[in-house]
C-alpha cells in the first residue's frame, strides 16, 4: 500500500523492540515532515553511534572513550574499559549480572550497589537452545575465573523469561571450576519488592534499592 521506499523504512522500524507496523509507519511519516537539516542531524547521529560508541571489554557496557584514554585489559580481552569498570573505587568482589544495557542506569541511581556489572545480552525463553547461544555465558565464566569475584548478583527482570534465565545461570555457574585458593562464589538474587512481570528499567529507585539490600 505504500511506495517501496516508505515500506522499506517501515520494515526497518518494525524490527525495533516493542515497535509494531503501525507505530513504525508513524515514525516514517513523522520523518517525512522534518526539514532536510533535521533528517541530516538524525542520520549523522546514527553514524556517530557506530563510529564513537564502543563496548567495554569487561562488562559490555556501551560507552564513548575519551580521546586520551589508555587501553587496558581486565579479563575481557584487549580493549578499553568503561568508566565503571576502570573506577578504582568500585568493589571488584561484586558482580551484578543484568539482561540489557538499560537495566544498568536505574541500578546506579539507587546508589546501593558499588560493584561491577556484566551485561548478559538477553534472556532465555523456555530454555531454548537458540536463546542460550545468544547469551554471553562463556564471557561471563571467563570474567568470574579471571577476577577476584566473591558474590554474583543475578539482577534479571522478574518475568517468566527472567526467572528461566536466573535458573539457567545458577545451574551453569555453581559448578564453575575456580583457580586453586579461590573460595566458592556466593550467588544471590534480588529480594522481594519488584513486581512480578515488571522490568528493572521502569522500577523506582526506592523499590530497586530495597531489592538489592534484601538480596538472598
Amino acid at each position: 500500500m505504500y511506495p517501496p521506499s516508505i515500506q522499506k523504512l517501515i520494515n526497518i522500524f518494525s524490527k525495533f523492540p516493542t515497535v509494531g507496523p503501525r507505530t513504525a509507519a508513524r515514525f516514517v511519516f513523522y520523518l517525512m515532515k522534518l526539514s532536510k537539516e533535521e533528517t541530516d542531524e538524525i542520520s549523522q547521529s546514527i553514524s556517530t553511534i557506530r563510529e564513537k560508541i564502543k563496548l567495554c571489554s569487561f562488562c559490555f557496557k556501551p560507552f564513548e572513550p575519551a580521546r586520551n584514554a589508555s587501553h587496558s585489559d581486565a579479563g575481557g580481552g584487549e580493549g578499553e574499559l568503561c568508566e565503571i569498570c576502570k573506577n578504582p573505587v568500585r568493589d571488584k568482589t561484586l558482580l551484578c549480572v543484568i539482561e540489557k544495557e538499560t537495566d544498568l542506569i536505574p541500578i546506579e541511581k539507587t546508589q546501593k550497589y558499588h560493584g561491577r556489572y556484566f551485561i548478559l545480552g538477553g534472556t532465555v525463553s523456555r530454555l531454548r537452545k537458540e536463546d542460550m547461544e545468544k547469551l554471553r555465558i562463556k564471557e561471563l565464566q571467563e570474567r568470574i575465573q579471571g577476577s577476584p569475584i566473591e558474590e554474583i548478583i543475578i539482577a534479571v527482570n522478574p518475568t517468566t523469561e527472567g526467572e528461566a534465565t536466573a535458573l539457567y545461570l545458577e545451574r551453569v555457574l555453581k559448578p564453575l571450576n575456580l583457580p586453586a585458593g579461590r573460595q566458592v562464589i556466593k550467588i544471590t538474587r534480588l529480594g522481594r519488592g519488584l513486581p512480578v512481570g515488571g522490568e528493572l528499567e521502569y522500577a523506582d529507585e526506592e523499590t530497586l534499592g530495597s531489592a538489592f539490600e534484601s538480596r538472598k
